[in-house]
């Protein structure tokens, strides 16, 4: 499944700390949004970890699951690529 993850976050330390824990797990399209495809228990995994990390009252983070219909109505202006899945890309 595609998530989308975005976040807003006020400290410095906090945020790359986030940052680092979304490297490796989908790809970054812009500053502070990920596009990553995880499995369920992948997906709570991370947010568990993500939550951690942040400041409730201070930072926002947000998870939005993409189905491949939404996944294929996803326009891009400028630069960037459609982000592919690739545990399951056939070439």
């Amino acid at each position: 499944m595609l998530w989308m993850i975005c976040y807003d976050i006020t400290d410095n330390r906090r945020r790359h700390r986030v940052e680092k824990a979304l490297l490796g797990r989908g790809e970054r399209v812009q500053k502070s949004i990920f596009e990553c495809h995880l499995r369920t228990r992948e997906r709570k995994s991370l947010e568990q970890k993500l939550i951690r990390l942040i400041d409730s009252e201070e930072d926002n983070l947000r998870f939005y699951r993409l189905c491949e219909k939404d996944r294929r109505r996803i326009k891009i202006c400028g630069q960037g690529e459609r982000t592919e899945d690739w545990n399951y890309l056939l070439i």
